[in-house]
């Protein structure tokens, strides 16, 4: 692909001067409460946000709301640079929202949760004209299905997209168990294996993408590894909630799930994750974020750098949109560990960087 059709590029690495700093985010882990955090961003890229919605929302929920609509904002950006070769693929991706807001609303019904306790927290492209959204299901939508009285109305309703399908196909299963999770598992496979097909049909760079999102793909599938047997589900109810696509076999996690030991289990990942260490604070504190943090420390740690030194290319596209997302992972980990009166030390070491 010639330079010339990244010009948008330009603007992408000019925004990219705007991401905070490691001393930045080790500042806001040092603020003494929420509300400090939100004053602390107001200096930042994130600032209009902070102040469009301060007039209605108050600490942590304002730096969530304000997070999502920069995101929404941000990723418009990306779509208008994004080559029309790769357009196609970038919209596979950021169609991780429509399934974030899907599984938030799932919950929200299955817990009884009502529009005004929900609708805030969805990632959509509120205040953006047609056209510049990358949301399959727009806003109005997402209010009509916060509506809908249950579970089963949510997912008769979304039949007019192409989740909807998908999720009947769980439908008897949650009915059986009232295990959300098989939603989760059902459409996260639909979400991997479509923008792992889009990938494969661009010619460039694009294999270290592919890589990335398998190691996603591989970090989902052994949390939920793990969380099934904390919960003690059985193996085939495991099986249900695996995703296609991962670096680790399925069968090798089958294979290890009928260990009873934690410590075999973590070891037969040694080739993908090293989790030695996330495994020690486990075995302490009985955390299982010790190995989600983990993990996406490692993924974050191989992959950015590589992201960025693709300069013109569909991949540092990607690599911006993903950039943006693990910064507001890092402000929402600090805001909510110091929500819960979480130590400076503890949040520092759960910040991602690169």
């Amino acid at each position: 692909m010639g330079s010339s059709q990244f010009a948008g590029l330009g603007r992408l690495r000019a925004l990219s001067l705007s991401f905070l700093s490691k001393d930045k985010l080790y500042e806001l882990s040092r603020a003494k409460s929420t509300a400090e955090i939100a004053q602390q961003l107001e200096s930042t890229w994130y600032g209009p946000e902070i102040e469009a919605a301060a007039a209605q929302y108050k600490p942590p929920e304002l730096i969530e709301i304000a997070l999502n609509r920069h995101l929404v904002n941000v990723n418009r950006i990306a779509i208008q640079s994004v080559p029309l070769s790769g357009k196609a693929a970038l919209m596979s991706y950021l169609s991780k929202w429509d399934i974030e807001n899907i599984e938030l609303i799932l919950a929200a019904k299955s817990l009884g949760k009502g529009i005004e306790e929900t609708e805030a927290f969805l990632v959509s492209s509120r205040n953006l004209p047609v056209g510049l959204s990358f949301n399959t299901i727009p806003l109005g939508e997402l209010q009509v299905l916060l509506q809908q009285p249950d579970v089963e109305a949510v997912i008769n309703y979304l039949v007019k997209y192409g989740y909807g399908a998908i999720l009947l196909q769980q439908l008897g299963d949650f009915r059986k168990t009232g295990d959300l999770g098989v939603f989760t598992g059902a459409l996260q496979n639909y979400y991997y294996q479509k923008l792992l097909w889009d990938l494969r049909f661009l010619k460039g760079d694009e294999g270290v993408l592919r890589e990335y999102f398998k190691s996603e793909i591989s970090k989902r599938n052994i949390l939920n590894f793990l969380k099934s047997r904390e919960s003690k589900l059985d193996r085939d109810t495991f099986a249900k909630h695996l995703i296609d696509g991962s670096l680790v076999p399925s069968a090798s996690l089958l294979e290890a799930y009928a260990s009873s030991d934690v410590s075999d289990m973590i070891k037969r990942f040694e080739a993908w994750f090293d989790l030695t260490a996330p495994l020690e604070k486990y075995l302490k504190t009985g955390n299982l974020t010790e190995f989600e943090v983990s993990m996406d420390q490692m993924i974050v740690a191989k992959y950015l750098p590589r992201f960025r030194s693709l300069v013109i290319s569909l991949t540092a596209v990607f690599g911006f949109v993903i950039q943006t997302e693990v910064e507001r992972q890092n402000i929402r980990r600090i805001t909510y560990a110091k929500q819960y009166g979480m130590t400076e030390e503890y949040i520092k070491t759960v910040i991602l960087a690169a």
